[in-house]
């Protein structure tokens, strides 16, 4: 069933059944393109929490014993669905998160192929046998962890749920997601194509809610094993301090402030034009965004002209308008925020070269952005703006860039642009982050981890490494002739 506007109507998923909910209770979600209401999410009570608690609990008794052979099965043909829906996951996502319509069914069609790499990297899950005294078999074993809690944001519908899912239920866990109240439809989307798929009762959950209820209530659980988050670097810290009060595993993927160097020997158009892609896709709402671009003075000029061109040829519209290649920012929330980080810029001396200011037209849209003149106790090169503006500042010695870049808490991402074999060598060694891309903008990819350092988190996702939080290892020592 499908309202007015196409969007499909939101169910939550427990203990393999979609339900409304306890008491029918209900939020608005909203197309960022319009500023219209499309539809509605239901709104889970405790009892429903503690169903789909319960059923996670049954859900990984069973999975648990199911053969790898039959869970890789499940979960490929869950990953072939993902890939034969991705237009219509796409078309859903760009009505209720904005993003335009290729960059949607490219993140479905790329949560497919992560799916398929978690899933055949669980069959290599290998313990190791040690050499011990004579009748003795000393082992390490990886076994799940159990049943998980996973909370992630919006910004990206499909991909973000998916990255904890695929990681779970490949390693043989159960998994509880509390997907965004905002983006409600793409998830339950994804989670249908793995009920489809066959997976059975319990091994996955969806639920929406009033965020700190329902963190509150699975956390404390003691159904749940582990704790895995996405979000924000406020929230993280108070759903970790939560979770160690419980004392249990957490994975948090926080935010970042991403530093680009741009240094003396690069090509400056190239950089500005590679930086610019990243900066503009999903309107700059990505944790590994590029947020602050250091620049050689050498260059800065030539940089600056090609990064406005770039700008000014964004076409900004509905996301499922032909040719759109930035839509909306996602919330009210968001357009509010780079409202005042941008005018603070400005009120501190910046410079606003294009854009700077909302459109004249329905939507939260703001015009792709660039300022230079940009002063150090502006917030904007403090805060991260997670939206489509770009402050640009001059350095002439490379020391004090890495030193600007690494002076704030975060360290998530960072960005260099050299053609020098040993400058690259410096900024990977000198960069305080967990994601590093050199001469191009890459954010994060299924086959390598992902993850930051100081207040942008801990644990990693994607890679062999991405099972790591969702794996015990346990030691067997075995006396053969007691």
């Amino acid at each position: 069933m499908t309202t007015e506007h196409g969007y499909p109507a939101v169910r939550m998923y427990i203990a393999g059944e979609w339900c409304q909910g306890g008491t029918g209770r209900t939020a608005p979600v909203v197309n960022p393109a319009t500023e219209e209401p499309i539809g509605e999410v239901p709104l889970a009570t405790s009892a429903d929490l503690d169903r789909a608690l319960e059923a996670a609990a049954e859900g990984f008794r069973v999975w648990r014993a199911t053969s790898v052979a039959r869970r890789s099965a499940i979960l490929g043909r869950a990953a072939d669905l993902i890939a034969e829906r991705a237009a219509e996951i796409g078309r859903v996502m760009t009505l209720e998160q904005g993003k335009p319509l290729a960059e949607s069914t490219g993140e479905a069609r790329r949560t497919a192929d992560t799916l398929r790499w978690h899933t055949e990297d669980a069959r290599r899950a290998y313990g190791r046998i040690i050499p011990s005294a004579p009748g003795t078999v000393l082992t390490v074993r990886r076994e799940p962890i159990g049943p998980v809690a996973a909370f992630v944001p919006w910004n990206f519908p499909v991909g973000g749920p998916n990255r904890k899912i695929s990681s779970a239920l490949s390693a043989g866990c159960s998994l509880i997601i509390k997907a965004s109240e905002e983006t409600p439809a793409t998830a339950a989307a994804l989670v249908e194509c793995y009920a489809d798929a066959g997976l059975p009762a319990g091994v996955l959950g969806l639920v929406f809610g009033e965020p700190a209820e329902v963190s509150a209530h699975l956390i404390a659980s003691p159904v749940t094993r582990m704790i895995a988050f996405t979000g924000s670097v406020p929230v993280g810290k108070l759903l970790a301090a939560e979770t160690g009060r419980v004392m249990k595993p957490s994975l948090m993927e926080l935010g970042g402030h991403a530093p680009v160097i741009v240094c003396a020997d690069a090509d400056p158009g190239q950089a500005a034009r590679r930086a610019a892609q990243a900066k503009f896709f999903n309107a700059g709402q990505v944790c590994t965004s590029p947020s602050r671009f250091l620049v050689h003075e050498s260059l800065v000029e030539d940089f600056t002209a090609e990064f406005v061109k770039a700008a000014e040829s964004v076409v900004v519209g509905d996301g499922l308008a032909q040719g759109t290649t930035m839509g909306p920012l996602a919330n009210e929330r968001r357009l509010r925020s780079i409202e005042r980080l941008t005018a603070d810029a400005v009120r501190k001396g910046a410079t606003v070269l294009t854009g700077g200011e909302r459109p004249d037209r329905p939507g939260y849209f703001f015009a792709p952005t660039v300022l230079t003149d940009v002063p150090p106790d502006a917030e904007l090169m403090s805060e991260e703006p997670f939206g489509p503006v770009a402050p640009i500042v001059p350095f002439d010695d490379l020391d004090d860039a890495l030193g600007v870049a690494n002076s704030l808490p975060y360290g998530l991402a960072a960005y260099g642009f050299t053609r020098s074999a040993a400058t690259a060598e410096k900024l990977s060694d000198g960069f305080e982050a967990g994601i590093l891309s050199l001469n191009h903008c890459g954010g994060s990819v299924h086959e390598a981890p992902s993850g930051g350092v100081k207040d942008s988190g801990y644990g990693r996702e994607g890679g062999p490494e991405a099972l790591d939080a969702y794996l015990v290892t346990k030691r067997v020592s075995h006396l053969l002739t007691p």
